[in-house]
């Protein structure tokens, strides 16, 4: 079974089951392209392998750390993985790069934005952010924080935090046992598959669990 799982790997059927469900997802409901949020969470990694670093959050224990991008609703359009002792503002330009859908190109009436939190203030990643032609709202370091009394715009970036703990559901991908990142980033990208499929049902009144696909 093993070796099935890795010729699956090699040959990326669980990255395109993924690509496939969001174009579903698309053609049923609709990416929500003006809002996106990323972020990295870290994981424990106890035997090692690729992509793994000291865990300054663990006592230098091994570990990496996931960086997914979602739409408004939370799916799932690109994922990395890399040590976890990998700065989250180092990882926001592969990501981008990782986007396994065909992106539609904003425009002033429809433009597209990146919310972010304080791990990315940095100049090079609000370059980043301008290259690929998004519009970054990014928490300041030393930004004075709004009092709930006062009116706001609507919390847009903890979109993300949701879609960690969709991820973090799926047990099997909560600890990296995998020594090869390539075989840890299947299981990953079978799991967007699945939250895919998961939100698709949820909104579309015409989805039904056997014709989601059809």
């Amino acid at each position: 079974m093993h070796r099935y799982f890795q010729l699956w790997v090699t040959l990326g059927v669980f990255d395109q089951c993924w690509a496939i469900l969001l174009e579903r997802y698309d053609e049923l409901v609709g990416i929500g392209w003006e809002w996106l949020s990323a972020d990295g969470t870290m994981l424990k990694a106890p035997l090692g392998g690729d992509a793994c670093g000291p865990n300054p959050t663990d006592r230098g224990k091994s570990g990496s750390k996931r960086h997914p991008l979602v739409d408004e609703r939370g799916a799932p359009l690109a994922l990395e993985l890399d040590g976890a002792n990998r700065p989250d503002m180092r990882m926001l330009k592969p990501t981008l790069e990782a986007i396994v859908v065909d992106r539609p190109k904003p425009t002033e009436e429809y433009p597209q934005n990146v919310c972010l939190d304080k791990g990315y203030d940095y100049p090079d990643c609000d370059r980043t952010v301008a290259g690929f032609e998004f519009i970054a709202h990014t928490r300041r370091k030393g930004e004075i924080v709004v009092p709930k009394s006062e009116p706001t715009y609507p919390a847009r970036r903890w979109v993300v935090e949701r879609t960690h703990s969709w991820y973090n559901r799926f047990r099997k991908i909560m600890t990296r046992y995998e020594k090869k990142a390539c075989n840890y980033l299947g299981l990953v990208d079978f799991a967007s598959a699945l939250i895919v499929y998961r939100i698709i049902y949820r909104l579309s009144t015409t989805a039904r669990p056997n014709r989601v696909l059809g």
